[in-house]
């Protein structure tokens, strides 16, 4: 079974495995968020940036880190 992205390619975009797993559990739970309140019409939430097959929220947030949607702000 393949990953789809390769980790290196998401590895590649962050400074560190501790930094990629924080980034894509954050994202993970807004995109989790984003779908749990669509039918309310709240919209407080940024949705998927990425269009992707798969269903999980983890996965889709590895897909937007691969494609530089998402990225680390680093606070100074």
């Amino acid at each position: 079974m393949m990953i789809e992205p390769p980790i290196e390619t998401v590895l590649e975009r962050t400074e560190g495995r501790f930094t990629l797993v924080v980034l894509a559990a954050r994202r993970a739970r807004q995109i989790n968020a984003y779908f749990n309140q669509l039918g309310e019409g709240l919209g407080s939430y940024v949705p998927p940036q990425v269009h992707s097959l798969s269903r999980k929220p983890l996965s889709i947030a590895f897909e937007e880190i691969a494609e530089d949607k998402v990225v680390v702000e680093s606070v100074e």
